[in-house]
């Protein structure tokens, strides 16, 4: 059985939701940058607690802290948008507002992975990769 996933941001964003639906309060997933620029997005955005990577052998491990215990999840629904069949390229002017500003969409840009309103604010279009609220 390989661990291998055709599109990692899914399986990571899915490895949250049913997580947080079953109560635990955090989840380990094998590491990679991209995934772990996404976590630390959500958390700078406060919808995940705490992101650290374990040192593993095989390969590095990363740990997510969903809430803290006794707490719910701070996020209500985690949604991937472009999927590899169907990428899903915004420019600046048409990055999505999610729940009237309650919510946050992650870009993929030139400068990185940023939430809409700093792509907004910097003028950058890219591929819309998530959105949560």
């Amino acid at each position: 059985m390989s661990l291998q996933s055709t599109d990692p941001i899914a399986d990571l964003l899915t490895r949250i939701r049913n997580a947080a639906a079953v109560g635990k309060t955090e989840v380990r997933v094998p590491n990679a940058k991209l995934k772990k620029v996404v976590a630390d997005q959500l958390k700078k955005n406060g919808y995940l607690a705490d992101v650290k990577v374990e040192p593993g052998s095989p390969r590095d491990t990363l740990v997510i802290t969903i809430n803290k215990a006794g707490e719910n999840a701070t996020f209500t629904e985690l949604v991937r948008m472009s999927k590899p069949g169907r990428r899903m390229y915004v420019g600046a002017n048409d990055i999505p507002r999610v729940k009237s500003g309650r919510g946050i969409v992650l870009v993929s840009t030139s400068k990185g992975v940023v939430t809409g309103q700093e792509a907004v604010k910097q003028r950058l279009g890219g591929e819309l990769l998530l959105k949560v609220y």
